[in-house]
């Protein structure tokens, strides 16, 4: 009985230091931040529009518009994983895709894809094109980028509307702020 016991607990610790190691790693993975709408300049959104309200069916705006020419390229943000890209009603064709630290990225209104899913890139390759579509569509062409944290940042969270996702939305307008070096690239 001992054994069994041991074996049973043995097996567990393993796999919660597997666990751990995963997520350190995600953490330890570079993180460059490049601008996802080339040539964007910081006139091309309005720096008061994350998790503005009210917004439509969604309540509040949970990321940043990125206002372009129809056709202008998008660029992967950072280096991150393909994880699905596809068309629905509200976002049109989108992407989304897993970066370090272990959030997800989010490219909606896409006019055109220009990569394949389960792959890996780097920061600041073309993965589509500004567009206009979904619930976007007869409006001004741009890309809606918003970025969800897997891990929650639970002091985040407060009393506004649906201030509970605030723990797992980041502000995308802060997060390209912090490396102005490749802003507009």
């Amino acid at each position: 009985m001992f054994k069994v016991y041991f074996i049973k607990y043995k097996f567990l610790n393993i796999s919660l230091l597997t666990l751990c190691f995963i997520i350190v790693i995600g953490f330890l993975i570079p993180e460059p931040v490049y601008m996802p709408v080339v040539g964007a300049k910081a006139k091309d959104w309005n720096k008061d529009t994350f998790w503005y309200e009210p917004w439509g069916k969604s309540g509040v705006h949970k990321g940043m518009d990125i206002f372009a020419k129809k056709g202008t390229a998008i660029v992967s943000t950072t280096n991150m994983i393909i994880l699905y890209k596809g068309i629905k009603p509200t976002a049109g064709k989108h992407i989304y895709a897993l970066g370090p630290k272990w959030r997800i990225h989010y490219y909606a209104h896409l006019d055109s894809f220009n990569i394949n899913t389960n792959v890996i890139i780097k920061a600041g390759i073309k993965i589509g094109t500004v567009g206009n579509t979904g619930n976007a569509s007869g409006k001004q062409a741009h890309l809606h980028y918003s970025i969800m944290s897997i891990i929650p940042f639970f002091w985040k969270a407060d009393n506004n509307t649906q201030g509970f996702k605030k723990a797992f939305y980041l502000n995308p307008i802060k997060y390209l702020d912090y490396s102005k070096e490749h802003l507009g690239q």
